[in-house]
């Protein structure tokens, strides 16, 4: 028997545990917020892929087949039923790296108003973002 409730609570308190919002974890997982909105609330009236309980599952830090087995009453990969626990370091640099392409982005952002608005060279300002790049910035 499957156990959409347990995905679901399974979920939420992973994602207050991490802090992640839904937004973060659709981003992360590749996965619809409307999906996603679905399954926090145990209100999906279809089954859903095990392709995308593996993307939402290795999202919020668990092995692949961690929702998949919440939902099949199994015992989650790692050991206990509870919401499992992987290396917080391992979560923290994963999340430095998304904080750290959000700031690129932004920076590239700025750049390309800076040259729409004619405050910068464009040859110089695209200069600058592609070193910043290559710097790792």
């Amino acid at each position: 028997m499957e156990d959409w409730q347990a995905v679901a609570s399974a979920m939420n308190s992973r994602m207050t545990e991490l802090p992640m919002t839904q937004q973060e974890l659709a981003e992360r997982s590749k996965v619809s917020v409307a999906t996603l909105r679905e399954l926090q609330y145990a209100t999906a009236t279809r089954k859903r892929s095990a392709r995308t309980l593996a993307a939402i599952s290795q999202a919020l830090g668990w092995p692949d087949d961690y929702l998949r087995a919440v939902l099949t009453g199994g015992t989650p990969p790692g050991g206990s039923g509870k919401a499992g626990r992987v290396d917080s370091s391992s979560l923290v640099l994963a999340r430095l790296d998304q904080l750290h392409a959000e700031v690129r982005r932004l920076a590239d952002a700025v750049e390309r108003i800076a040259v729409d608005v004619g405050h910068g060279d464009k040859d110089t300002s695209s200069r600058r973002a592609s070193e910043r790049r290559s710097k790792g910035e």
